[in-house]
């Protein structure tokens, strides 16, 4: 018998974790963990109202970082992989659409006309490129890995630190291969937020007292494809994969700070906004060596 091994949560025993509710002392997973005044509480101790004596407590359970728990935790993960599968079908139905959004640095020649980038204004392109595939073993790769990292991170931040991890995490992936990718070089896809939520996901797991092992083998699964070379007519941007990871960590180090109340909402907001003027720096400096 693993003497080593931590509880599983009450309610869902294939998930091992190390925190446990304060009431009643049950072991308690992300998706089941709301934050009280002190520590975590289950759900059925939230609804008794016993962590506070509040009836407004019971009706507005939290999560780890303080979000509200929703009816369906992985709503946003199905909307961001619905939005990328309906521009993968735009742009294959709509001809020249991947040249208007790919993340271009200067300009590139498409049907012999120039086609401007980022450093002429198009800051959209540094957005819009991360819901951008054109080939579907492309699409199908991150969707699948948005799905099985992205659903139980949601669960855990709720659904507005979620949102707001996914995009500044592709934000700093995207400001990373502006800054150093040659400035004619196309780059598309979603990994770069995808990895930022492998990022977060690895400072959740630590913060919660996770077992690391399967995590630190998905990231180093992560890092063997991003610099491992395996031929074929395409490439993988580790610009964007190590500038989503980062941010995502840095990102997760701020939204699951050991907080509560105001100061809790201040600190994320602040490591919100400080990620996004650090990604603003990068590009603005980029912008002034190609302008």
């Amino acid at each position: 018998m693993d003497t080593d091994r931590l509880p599983g949560c009450y309610r869902h025993p294939d998930r091992d974790t190390g925190i446990s509710c304060t009431r009643c002392e049950r072991p308690i997973c992300p998706q089941c963990m709301i934050s009280a005044s002190v520590g975590f509480q289950c759900p059925e101790c939230v609804r008794e109202g016993s962590g506070t004596g509040h009836p407004a407590a019971a009706n507005a359970p939290r999560t780890v970082a303080g979000g509200l728990v929703a009816t369906d935790p992985q709503l946003v993960t199905k909307i961001l992989i619905g939005l990328n599968v309906a521009v993968f079908l735009a742009a294959y139905l709509m001809p020249g659409l991947a040249v208007q959004l790919e993340l271009l640095g200067q300009y590139v020649l498409y049907a012999g006309a120039p086609v401007e980038g980022v450093a002429t204004g198009q800051y959209h392109r540094l957005l819009t490129s991360m819901f951008l595939h054109v080939e579907w073993w492309h699409i199908f790769g991150n969707m699948l890995a948005l799905w099985m990292i992205g659903g139980p991170l949601e669960a855990a931040l709720g659904r507005v630190r979620y949102l707001a991890l996914y995009l500044l995490s592709g934000l700093g992936g995207s400001a990373l291969v502006y800054l150093l990718t040659a400035p004619n070089t196309p780059t598309l896809g979603a990994s770069g937020a995808i990895c930022g939520l492998l990022g977060a996901t690895v400072v959740l797991a630590r913060r919660l007292r996770y077992e690391m092992r399967p995590v630190l083998v998905t990231l180093a699964l992560m890092l063997l494809v991003t610099f491992v070379p395996f031929g074929g007519s395409w490439s993988v941007s580790w610009q964007a994969h190590i500038g989503g990871l980062v941010t995502g960590a840095l990102l997760a180090l701020g939204l699951l700070a050991p907080a509560t109340g105001r100061k809790r909402t201040l600190v994320q907001a602040g490591t919100c906004v400080a990620v996004f003027l650090l990604a603003a720096a990068l590009i603005v400096v980029r912008t002034l060596e190609l302008t």
